[in-house]
Formats: structure tokens, sequence, C-alpha cells
């Protein structure tokens, strides 16, 4: 865009323009001008204030058509390189992280959510409904999406239920073979089951059939054979000198 002259030379009018609104001592060296628009310019200038370290005073001319006169029509600061900005505001669901759920909060709904998927749909009739849901154990406006059961189970199984996990490698025999597995319902079924032994520490917990701990039903501690000590001969003849 071609530069226009009579903006150009409004270099003492721009910097006029900023009394009243920068402190004292705050505005420095003109450091350029760009045209915004046609007969639509911005002069720049240093902001020396500590505060704003790297910012630039903003001060925008303009003219009417075949105008000689130019015009000042906004201040303000803008950030130059090097500016301090703030953070890139991320909504409050996007923040949220595993973890950060604590007793009285309450996560954002997410409609489209791809992990989820619509669940048992009511026909209105009655009896019809109560099977299907008895049956289905739904009754949930929304359940696990095919893609939100592979996140899961990828988490679990790469998690401390999983058969990477310290206690699982050096587990004695998996949790397959265990009675205190108990199996999941469903399509995760094949892989995963809750861990109902109170001595393990899995117990309550969601652990893989390849996971294993030191707490299996099947498992018996090694025992020991008891060590036969003879017994040691008192005589009570013998004087004992020991100091």
């Amino acid at each position: 865009m071609k530069v226009d002259a009579v903006l150009a030379a409004a270099v003492d009018l721009a910097r006029e323009g900023l009394t009243g609104i920068a402190e004292d001592g705050a505005v420095g060296e003109h450091v350029g001008m760009r045209m915004v628009d046609e007969r639509l310019g911005m002069h720049l200038f240093a902001c020396t204030s500590a505060a704003y370290l790297g910012w630039q005073w903003a001060v925008t001319v303009a003219r009417v058509p075949r105008g000689k006169v130019a015009t000042v029509c906004e201040t303000n600061l803008v950030p130059g390189e090097g500016a301090l900005l703030s953070p890139e505001w991320v909504p409050y669901a996007d923040r949220l992280a595993p973890g950060d759920i604590g007793p009285g909060d309450v996560t954002p709904m997410v409609v489209d959510d791809p992990l989820l998927e619509a669940g048992f749909e009511a026909t209105g009739e009655d009896d019809v409904d109560q099977v299907a849901q008895w049956e289905l154990g739904l009754g949930r406006a929304r359940v696990l999406s095919p893609v939100g059961r592979e996140v899961a189970a990828s988490r679990w199984y790469d998690g401390e239920g999983g058969p990477s996990a310290p206690i699982a490698v050096k587990a004695p025999a998996p949790c397959s073979s265990c009675g205190f597995f108990v199996p999941m319902a469903g399509a995760l079924r094949a892989v995963f089951g809750v861990c109902a032994n109170e001595w393990s520490p899995s117990d309550g917990r969601v652990v893989s059939l390849d996971h294993g701990c030191g707490a299996h039903s099947e498992v018996d501690a090694a025992r020991p054979e008891p060590e036969v000590v003879s017994p040691p001969i008192v005589d009570d003849f013998l004087l004992d000198t020991t100091p």
C-alpha cells in the first residue's frame, strides 16, 4: 500500500496525541509508521515505562479525502518484539487433567465426546423397555463408544494394572488363574477384570488378565524346613572362669 505523505509527516502530531495518555518520560523514540488503510496510518513510538518493556505506543492518524491535515484517531499500547504477554487463554474444560477432580467438583459436559455413543433408547412400551434395560444393564443416555473403550483399555493396560507394572513383572502367576479375579462384563471381559483380594495392592482395581502379584490365590510361599538345633550340653560340674 502506498504511503500517504501527509500521514507520514504527522510524527509530531502523533506524539502530541500521547500527551495526557502516557506518563511523563514513558514515550521514547519514533520507531516507524505503517499504513492501515487508505488515508489511515499508524505511528509507533517506543514505550520506556519499566512496566511495559518491549511494548510500543501506537497512534492512529487519518485524513479526509483531498485533505492536507492529519487527525489523531486513537492511541493505545501494542506489544512489540520481546514484550511480556499473558499466556494464551485455555478453556476450563481443556485445562482439566486426570486427578484434578476433587470432592464437590463437577466437570463440564462434552456433548460430542468421541469416547461416548448413544445408549439404550426407550421405545415407549414399559414392559419392553424394562426388559431391555435389565438385560443390557444400560438405561443411560450415553455409553462408551468403540473409541472410548480402546482409549480406556490402552490406558489401563499400559498403567499400574497391566503386565508391565513392576509388581506384575515379578508376579509368580497371572491374574487370569487367580480365584480373586472377577471378569468384567461386555467387550472388555476378554482382557480385563477386577481384583477382589484384600491382600493384593490391586484390590478393587481394574487389572488385565496378564497382570499379577504375590497374593495369587493358587501360589504358595516357600516353606523352609524347620532347622534342627542340637540341645546344648550343660555340665553342672564345670567351673566357668570367663570374666
